[in-house]
């Protein structure tokens, strides 16, 4: 019996919003209404925190942290070089950035079909500086109520100080995101240096203000609008999802009919479902929807309603899960757990799992075998052959020898291919310093009546690391003879 195509979910607009524009002619532009979250706790609030904190670590603690003398991780562009710990990428290794775009791709697809938007909930930029910079704005200007209070008050010496000191934390913050993502591509002690005087050069200053000017308005001001009506990412969720994707989801079934009732009260006594039509499932929403009118776009799958709701069945002595992680199947069809699992892993996320796993070890592969020297060679051509004292034709040759470990070494230059082929006055060792290129110019000499008239004698260059002769490299060349 073979699975049937799986069909995207349809994603609706909300029943209220839908139920609204019936008869009416559409506008263009809707008009932002400023949505004021609630704080919330939980298992899935917990789980956004410790990935606030584990990215923002990593993302302003690895420019600090030293490596052989250097900055740990560093995109040089002025040097054409990436340092990542002990590792040192040039340009020729574009196709490691062409793997790790691959990983990226299946990785999107694999967590998408698997649970949903759980990049954008829980680890995407703007997620994680928009909870960073409501917790900012929680702590100077109060909760929830607090806040929209303060909106609606007329301009005071106290809304005014509220006001000003929270958009100067969130400059700071902005501004220091700015720094440190410029100090990934320049060297943070240089930066650091150029504080005093402050003699920051023109694109520097450009960055840090270019960088934390959108992390101010995109977490600080625009918010969900980001997400809504900016990110592409909400707008083809609907093709990535089908019926078995793990989504937010509320049980229509067991929390309708809505309606308010006094703790304790069985739900079937008084004619109605779970729902107690409290609404923090939409306060806490960073979108400001309505979950129990449907999947939507909107929905950045963050969880924050399933804490929320939870804590509110707590309250009334009912089971958990009126909101809660699940499928569109499952909720039709009533499946448990196992049946929801052996759904989730379906054809269609084994196949990305598969690949995804692949290409991943195919990365780790090429890291781990990855030479630790690389040679060009370049015919000088302002000389192609000529003939030398001696009985001799001489070619002419550059050689880029690139030494890719943080270590200085000595290598040996041997040449090869035609009889009687040497190198003239070269002692045949080079020393190449720590990630660095060195370019030594050789030149190749062959007996007159070696070889054949023209560019058809394949010669090889080779170069050994003198202190361990498994490190190294052959290219080939041509050998030109003049006819």
């Amino acid at each position: 019996m073979t699975n049937p195509t799986p069909q995207p979910i349809k994603i609706v607009p909300p029943k209220k919003k839908a139920a609204a524009l019936e008869g009416q002619e559409g506008s263009l532009y809707e008009a932002r209404k400023k949505i004021y979250v609630r704080a919330i706790s939980g298992v899935f609030t917990n789980w956004r925190w410790i990935l606030v904190w584990v990215t923002q670590l990593l993302y302003y603690g690895l420019p600090w942290l030293q490596w052989n003398g250097r900055q740990a991780v560093l995109f040089h562009l002025v040097e054409r070089k990436f340092y990542i710990f002990g590792w040192v990428f040039w340009p020729q290794d574009v196709f490691f950035l062409a793997i790790l775009l691959i990983i990226s791709a299946y990785a999107l697809f694999f967590f998408t079909a698997v649970a949903g938007r759980l990049w954008c909930g829980y680890a995407c930029p703007q997620t994680v500086y928009t909870e960073i910079f409501l917790w900012i704005e929680e702590k100077i200007e109060g909760d929830r109520n607090k806040r929209m209070k303060l909106d609606n008050a007329p301009m005071s010496a106290r809304k005014f100080r509220l006001k000003a000191s929270k958009h100067a934390v969130w400059a700071a913050v902005a501004l220091w995101t700015g720094f440190t993502f410029v100090a990934y591509f320049t060297p943070l002690k240089e930066l650091l240096a150029s504080f005093s005087p402050f003699s920051f050069g023109g694109w520097e200053i450009f960055w840090i203000l270019f960088y934390g000017a959108f992390t101010y308005f995109f977490a600080g001001i625009m918010r969900e609008q980001v997400c809504k009506y900016m990110c592409p990412y909400a707008r083809f969720q609907g093709v990535m999802f089908d019926p078995d994707t793990l989504v937010i989801t509320y049980d229509e079934e067991r929390g309708e009919p809505r309606g308010a009732r006094k703790k304790g009260v069985d739900p079937a006594s008084v004619g109605k479902g779970d729902c107690v039509d409290c609404g923090i499932c939409v306060q806490v929403c960073p979108t400001g929807i309505d979950i129990r009118d449907g999947l939507q776009y909107e929905c950045i799958g963050c969880a924050a309603c399933i804490d929320a709701c939870d804590q509110v069945m707590d309250k009334m002595d009912y089971p958990r899960g009126l909101i809660r992680y699940s499928t569109e199947n499952a909720i039709k069809k009533h499946w448990g757990r196992k049946e929801i699992l052996g759904h989730v892993m379906r054809p269609r996320t084994l196949i990305y799992g598969g690949i995804l796993a692949a290409v991943c070890l195919a990365f780790v592969w090429g890291l781990a075998t990855r030479e630790p020297l690389r040679m060009d060679i370049i015919r000088d051509r302002a000389t192609l052959s000529r003939e030398v004292a001696g009985g001799f034709i001489e070619n002419v040759y550059q050689l880029q020898i690139m030494n890719m470990t943080e270590a200085p070494r000595s290598f040996d230059v041997t040449v090869d291919g035609l009889d009687g082929i040497r190198i003239s006055d070269f002692s045949g060792k080079i020393d190449v310093a720590p990630a660095t290129m060195q370019a030594v110019t050789v030149r190749v000499q062959v007996p007159v009546d070696t070889g054949e008239p023209g560019s058809s004698n394949v010669i090889h260059f080779e170069i050994k690391a003198s202190d361990d002769t498994s490190v190294g490299v052959r290219e080939a060349s041509t050998f030109l003879l003049p006819r």
